[in-house]
């Protein structure tokens, strides 16, 4: 795993990269005291405490949720005690708090998974009154029983990205097809002593969830599902048998021009190998343009995006992975929604520039938004930022996820991204070598076996 990237204070400087996505490595500087901050201690005049227990522990995120918290306290004598943790960490400390019985007030949520779980056990407070006064971009705020259950402030979708001046050493156009991105993938992979020194891409293989999240949106884009309208496991059903069968060979052929030893890929490596000219195609979301302004300057002009594409020029497809705001059932709800509603009104800008580009904002108002706009790396990369943008309104565009996928949000997809059963289809695949009919058959299968556990 690559060094974590040097961390600004600054906002206005190049801006924060966080190292991972969905494996973020513990930055116990990132958590300083307030008084580091240049505010004063806690005043004993406060007389309530609210806790929010936060998994964005960059330096920037930390500090523009304490920055909040400080103002806050001095204003209405409520005291919010920030607890940053990694993001795999999250949510199983907010469960032990609940076991506890002293849940937290509030909490950032990195898996739409744990905020179906959290909702289901009627452990989150309603957020919809504060949903409903602004326009959202699709398939983002997941209404269970006709409420929304958390305030989401980020995409995070998964696109393709490609090195725009190798292309243009090569001649190549971009990719429209999945023949096509395997064509310039491997006009793209150098060769040394009989390995890849530079891979033409990299997209994971492990059991992890680098892999769930960015490996399987070339299927999206061929209309495949997992999970049909009735709840029925469709991988292996005849009009997706096919589709998924091409996938896997695509994906064999793929992994033949990556690195070596890429079968346990991370949410870094994925950031590191692309900043470090080792792979010529990487699969992210913003937060690999934030790592590129860190740690390789030199790129930060050489590099395209684009939504994965589909077998015949016909869709396209992106992969979503979200994060949100969430305010729990506890004894003090009722303060907990007077801070969010503050929050949000006054902060939700300042909170988005702490990972300016990584935080793709899903309210689409955001992209008109002059405060929004003015911070140096929208500015700066204002052509990559309106391109996702582009994204959100194309119907054409496919936006799913594995743990997402199924006719309402529901407990079953998030069990299925959390068992994985795809990446050990891909295994199977390219590591065991089994035939695509057993590969499919195995991972549908195991589907239905965790579904109705």
């Amino acid at each position: 795993m690559p060094d974590a990237p040097e961390l600004h204070a600054n906002p206005a400087a190049a801006a924060t990269p966080d190292p991972t996505r969905r494996r973020i490595v513990a930055a116990s500087a990132a958590v300083g005291a307030m008084s580091a901050l240049g505010f004063p201690a806690v005043h004993a005049q406060s007389t309530v405490t609210l806790r929010i227990l936060n998994n964005e522990t960059s330096v920037d995120s930390n500090r523009a949720l304490r920055v909040a918290a400080a103002e806050y306290e001095r204003k209405f004598r409520t005291r919010i005690v920030v607890d940053s943790v990694p993001i795999d960490d999250t949510f199983p400390k907010i469960q032990a708090s609940i076991k506890a019985g002293q849940p937290y007030d509030m909490a950032t949520i990195g898996f739409i998974a744990h905020m179906v779980i959290l909702a289901n056990q009627g452990a989150l407070v309603p957020m919809t009154e504060l949903t409903k006064k602004h326009q959202w971009g699709p398939k983002i705020l997941f209404p269970i029983n006709n409420q929304v259950w958390w305030y989401p402030y980020d995409y995070n979708l998964a696109c393709c990205y490609y090195r725009k001046d190798l292309y243009a050493e090569k001649g190549l156009k971009v990719p429209e097809t999945w023949d096509q991105y395997l064509s310039n993938a491997r006009a793209l992979t150098v060769m040394k002593d009989g390995n890849v020194d530079r891979g033409g891409c990299v997209f994971p293989i492990a059991s992890n969830g680098a892999t769930n999240w960015t490996s399987f949106a070339f299927m999206w884009g061929e209309g495949v599902r997992l999970i049909g309208d009735k709840w029925n496991v469709t991988l292996d059903s005849p009009e997706n048998t096919d589709r998924v069968s091409r996938y896997l060979d695509l994906y064999a052929e793929l992994y033949k021009t990556m690195p070596p030893n890429m079968n346990a890929v991370s949410y870094a490596q994925l950031l590191g190998l692309f900043a470090t000219d080792k792979v010529a195609h990487s699969a992210y979301s913003g937060r690999l343009v934030e790592t590129l302004e860190a740690r390789a300057p030199n790129l930060t002009t050489q590099f395209g995006v684009f939504p994965y594409p589909d077998s015949k020029g016909a869709a396209r497809a992106l992969n979503n992975g979200y994060d949100g705001f969430v305010v729990m059932k506890s004894k003090q709800s009722e303060e907990a929604m007077k801070f969010m509603r503050w929050f949000l009104e006054n902060h939700y800008i300042n909170w988005l520039h702490s990972a300016p580009i990584h935080f793709q904002p899903p309210r689409l108002d955001v992209y008109e938004d002059k405060r929004w706009l003015a911070h140096p790396l929208i500015e700066k990369h204002k052509s990559i930022v309106d391109t996702m943008h582009s994204w959100l309104l194309d119907k054409k565009i496919v936006i799913n996820s594995i743990d997402t996928d199924g006719p309402t949000p529901d407990l079953r997809p998030p069990k299925v991204f959390e068992s994985y059963v795809m990446p050990e289809m891909i295994q199977n695949k390219v590591l065991k070598g089994m035939s695509n009919a057993d590969c499919i058959k195995t991972a549908a299968d195991k589907i239905r076996q965790v579904i109705t556990s």
